[in-house]
């Protein structure tokens, strides 16, 4: 099918999508994450996922090709991911605010579906299922533009979901896949007026800085993480190792994860030694891939790595790569942070109360963490059950994108033939 005729039969679908209530659609997340595992689908999209990754392999980094990476537990785990959100509260219908006018008329905020959701994606399949599961759920209709790198697997995917959609009755159509990857598609969504309500966007810096400028939709900005840790001088060292330990290493390809460590200048000399064992001897020890270190010149005062260059603090890397900096202060962190950061998030490993207010206070970033990893920017450790996208903009949404960012509202007015004099 052409984009076109997919975006028409999404727009018609979208009135079903919101009326159904809250019973009708946990019984179809449920069908959908039945069909995920059944046996028969899961061996499809298991082997749809074989063939791309074969496709893959020397045209997408190592990292990248995790993302793609699906195994009998991971599509397990998509599964398990639409079940939870199921169990979430319906925000359709919500009354978020109510107030009785002097003339007797009740004025109520209430929450509604946005409508038809676009989401362009690169190659990570699982987000095929958490969009679809979230759109659902907050009574929109969704179309997915994924990448050509996991097209196959997305494609199995959707039609498994299709087949739950089918048997709890509702229409297929409420999930949709675009099946032209070229660049094309892709800018057909950004301008659809009249057929989409809101584009999100997934993926890295090129796909999200093109949506952001060329889409004539309304437009979520999302994804591309420069997030930074900062350790300060009244760190906890040995937390401070464990936290950028795993704000590097547990899954450098995500945007959660740490790009930049900045370190105060009094606690350099005990730390940096600390963090050049553990990121990179002890993990090549281990037989793990060790973590290159890009140091300013301060910080190469100190221990061996590669210098710094200029675009070093402002490079989402997403591999085994960190940019080091030694600071004077906690407002010179700050100051560097709101300089080069996405705006996505930021940590302070700290034992100074004082300190970490003030950070916390002029961090201008969508989560800002004490003493926490990075890696807890996610839908799922928010309580959200999975996420659409993880916002860096301001308006309408911000931070992890669930049920309630995927919801707009409207003015519900009653009264018993009230006329304005």
């Amino acid at each position: 099918m052409t984009t076109q005729e997919i975006l028409i039969q999404a727009k018609e679908a979208k009135t079903a999508l919101m009326l159904a209530d809250a019973e009708r659609k946990n019984m179809a997340l449920h069908k959908m994450a039945d069909a995920l595992v059944k046996q028969e689908h899961a061996a499809r999209i298991l082997e749809a996922n074989k063939r791309d990754l074969e496709a893959a392999k020397g045209t997408i980094p190592d990292v990248m090709l995790d993302r793609l990476m699906l195994d009998e537990k991971r599509v397990a785990d998509m599964a398990d991911g639409i079940r939870e959100v199921a169990k979430l509260e319906d925000p359709v219908g919500k009354v978020l605010s109510e107030i009785v006018r002097p003339n007797g008329m009740t004025i109520r905020k209430t929450a509604v579906p946005m409508g038809v959701i676009a989401i362009i994606y690169e190659s990570r399949p699982n987000v095929t299922s958490d969009a679809a599961a979230l759109a659902l759920k907050s009574g929109n209709v969704c179309v997915l533009r994924g990448g050509k790198e996991a097209w196959r697997t997305c494609h199995a995917i959707v039609e498994a979901m299709q087949i739950g959609l089918e048997e709890a009755f509702m229409p297929r159509t409420a999930v949709n896949l675009i099946e032209d990857t070229t660049r094309v598609s892709a800018n057909e969504l950004m301008t659809a007026e009249g057929f989409i309500d809101l584009l999100i966007p997934r993926g890295g810096k090129g796909l999200i800085r093109s949506c952001v400028e060329h889409a004539t939709v309304p437009c979520i900005q999302t994804g591309t993480g420069i997030c930074h840790v900062y350790v300060d001088r009244a760190a906890d060292l040995l937390m401070a190792i464990q936290i950028v330990e795993n704000a590097k290493t547990s899954r450098p390809s995500v945007c959660n994860a740490q790009e930049v460590c900045l370190v105060h200048r009094e606690v350099a000399a005990q730390f940096l030694p600390m963090l050049q064992d553990t990121l990179c001897e002890k993990r090549q020890k281990e037989g793990n891939q060790p973590v290159e270190l890009r140091l300013d010149p301060e910080a190469a005062k100190i221990i061996a790595g590669t210098p710094a260059g200029e675009a070093d603090f402002d490079t989402e890397f997403l591999d085994y790569i960190l940019g080091v900096k030694i600071v004077d202060s906690v407002e010179e962190a700050i100051e560097h942070i709101n300089l080069h950061s996405t705006g996505h998030s930021e940590a302070i490993v700290t034992t100074d109360q004082k300190a970490a207010e003030q950070f916390t206070a002029a961090v201008d970033s969508a989560a800002v963490y004490v003493n926490v990893s990075t890696r807890f920017t996610d839908g799922g450790q928010f309580g959200l059950g999975c996420e659409m996208g993880i916002s860096t903009q301001k308006l309408h949404a911000r931070g992890p994108m669930g049920l309630a960012e995927l919801c707009t509202y409207k003015y519900v007015v009653c009264g018993d033939g009230q006329i304005r004099q």
